[in-house]
């Protein structure tokens, strides 16, 4: 039964719309994009979320009562449509799409392919800058336990670019056998690249194969009689078969999978995703997603698209034209294998395959187990996925159970829904900062962290700095809806009561607002208009979840404060150099990057920095190594 938008300008409008394929974009009063959907037949979609069918579509009602228009772009085939959502979904940011964003930042490993000798390095981003990535990886122990183990196995570098320039001698890690030293031209390319591609393989899980190439190495080396480096390659196959071992084989099937399932209450998914190699079980990752009013189907398509997005992708333009022979193009699998297993049918299921197989130059299939092993992995995935979820509605009933503690106990207006929490570090005065961390609904909300540098303060005053860190962030607060329900800072009553001028000066005095002190075995709470502090048990919920808030931003303070007080010290050391100013010292920076690239630099490296002639060149090389000038020519 079709019923009549209210809200929308005009009923027609929908009837005007065409039938080819495009996107659509739904606008709320203001104007502002709060849902984008691609169709194979506009006017047909479009009109399907005004059908009353009483299954799972009373998910997509709140999102209509907020929807006051609907833009739509044609497109010339269903697939461009696709591609065209999943763009403009990242430009636009709407409210009610899946936002593939954890509170947790992965890590990955990135292989510089592109560079003659590349290198092994641990990031959090990943670009499209013609590398290969590996990832990403939940757990961040596991995957700097894999770039030890790749580093021990395999010799590939992971020196700063700068610093692999610079170089006139081989480092430390070649030393202990973790680098073979190409910066000192102790390894030649073809070999170094040779360890590459076996690197490429063990990233990727294909163990067989590379244990099939070694051992035929092997052979090869045995038979021309190289017994040297047949035993070499012996003990490289023995290491790598002792790694293998530790994995634990959940598949008899020896493909790349990536498995998908989620567990949903409400407009609460949580999805869990498990990464399969060669049968054998790498790594999983979990995605809490709120706020969802729309099918499963349309969820499960969502989150596809967004997880495979554009920047995941891994082409052949990566690999540099003469290395083709050496590292194929099967190898550099990026980060999609060749099966995506997902527990229920997805309209675009086709549509996705031959996007995703289109990107990665290969085909890539998206299948529904009806049956079979396949089947028995999913099902062990979807129980994974609930176990998640109910993991975190227990702390999210904990962190609610001690909120409403925290509002009876301390006397609060309102459930404090929202907080912000101030921390000030410093050393005497020195290289001040402030940070505010924000908790919402009992978890931490990380796109609420700001840091502040002490603008206005220049000795040891706490006091004045914690008014003006405050000050200045509810300066900028316009509407009472970006305001939190508490105010919290660590320390006293001392700055409690900075908090409440500033917020009486703003006129925000309606706000409440209250301070935690370490006072002994024992934390002290201090409240507006009251001389003695509140004592809470040790055990308390609303104890130990304040002091969850406090410690946060007591670190998110101190990192600040450590990382310019790297980069001060490392100003400082500079300008004790005789002969190198303000600008020689800016230079020498945006040249090698880092203080120890520029120890580690010849004199004939520093000369060759803008503004640096051969005596403070000279002077540079002295102030770090202390040898003569004419130490590398011994």
């Amino acid at each position: 039964m079709n019923r009549e938008p209210d809200n929308l300008s005009s009923y027609e409008k929908i009837n005007r719309l065409p039938t080819n394929p495009g996107v659509y974009l739904m606008k709320n009063r203001k104007g502002n994009v709060i849902y984008i959907g691609k169709a194979k037949s506009l006017r047909n979609r479009v009109k399907s979320y005004f059908i009353k069918i009483e299954d799972s579509r009373y998910l997509i009602r709140f999102l209509l009562s907020q929807v006051e228009d609907i833009d739509c772009i044609i497109t010339d085939t269903e697939k461009e449509a696709l591609i065209l959502e999943n763009n403009l979904i990242k430009i636009h940011k709407p409210r009610y799409n899946v936002n593939l964003k954890d509170d947790k930042t992965y890590y990955s490993l990135r292989l510089s392919v592109q560079d003659k000798f590349p290198k092994l390095s641990l990031v959090r981003k990943v670009k499209k800058d013609g590398a290969h990535y590996f990832g990403p990886y939940s757990s961040s122990y596991a995957v700097k336990d894999t770039l030890k183990m790749v580093s021990r196995i395999f010799h590939i570098r992971s020196c700063s670019d700068s610093n692999f320039k610079s170089r006139n001698r081989p480092c430390l890690s070649y030393q202990i056998k973790r680098c073979l030293a190409p910066c000192c031209r102790l390894v030649d390319w073809e070999t170094y690249r040779k360890y590459v591609r076996e690197a490429t393989l063990f990233l990727e899980g294909k163990n067989q194969e590379l244990l099939r190439l070694l051992r035929k190495s092997m052979k090869h080396e045995s038979d021309n009689l190289n017994f040297e480096e047949a035993a070499r390659v012996r003990d490289h196959i023995s290491s790598i078969e002792k790694t293998i071992e530790r994995q634990k084989v959940v598949s008899i099937l020896d493909i790349d999978q990536d498995l998908f399932a989620f567990y949903r209450e409400g407009s609460v998914v949580e999805f869990q995703v498990m990464i399969m190699r060669g049968g054998r079980v790498l790594d999983t990752q979990a995605f809490s997603l709120t706020n969802l009013r729309l099918p499963d189907n349309e969820v499960m398509s969502s989150f596809l698209k967004q997880y495979y997005g554009e920047d995941r992708f891994t082409t052949s333009e990566s690999i540099p034209s003469d290395s083709n022979h050496l590292m194929r193009r099967e190898h550099l699998t990026g980060f999609t294998p060749s099966e995506i297993i997902i527990p229920i049918e997805i309209e675009d299921r086709r549509l996705l395959g031959e996007w995703f197989s289109e990107k990665n130059g290969r085909r890539i299939k998206i299948h529904v187990p009806k049956k079979g092993e396949k089947l028995k992995l999913l099902k062990m995935v979807m129980e994974n996925a609930k176990n998640s979820f109910m993991d975190r509605q227990r702390e999210k009933g904990f962190n609610l159970k001690a909120l409403e503690e925290i509002q009876k106990r301390l006397h609060l207006k309102k459930l404090p829904g929202k907080i912000e929490c101030f921390d000030i570090s410093n050393i005497s005065g020195k290289l001040a900062v402030g940070s505010m961390v924000t908790f919402k609904e009992g978890m931490a909300y990380k796109d609420g962290y700001r840091h502040f540098k002490i603008k206005t303060v220049d000795q040891a005053d706490d006091y004045g700095m914690m008014y003006e860190v405050i000050k200045r962030r509810y300066s900028r607060v316009s509407e009472n809806n970006e305001m939190p329900d508490l105010i919290m800072v660590d320390g006293g009553k001392g700055q409690l009561n900075v908090a409440v001028r500033v917020l009486k000066e703003l006129k925000r005095d309606n706000m409440d607002a209250i301070s935690l002190a370490k006072g002994g075995d024992r934390e002290k709470i201090f409240i507006p208009h009251r001389r003695d502090p509140i004592m809470l048990q040790k055990n308390s919920k609303a104890l130990l979840f304040l002091q969850q808030i406090r410690d946060e931003a007591h670190r998110f303070a101190l990192n600040y404060h450590q990382k310019l007080r790297k980069k001060q010290n490392l100003r400082s050391i500079l300008e004790d150099i005789p002969g190198v100013g303000l600008v020689r010292k800016k230079a020498l920076l945006k040249h090698f990057g880092s203080l120890k690239s520029i120890k580690d630099a010849s004199i004939n490296d520093l000369t060759t920095v803008p503004g640096m002639n051969i005596k403070a060149a000279e002077n540079v090389f002295v102030f770090f190594r202390g040898f003569p000038s004419d130490f590398e020519s011994l």
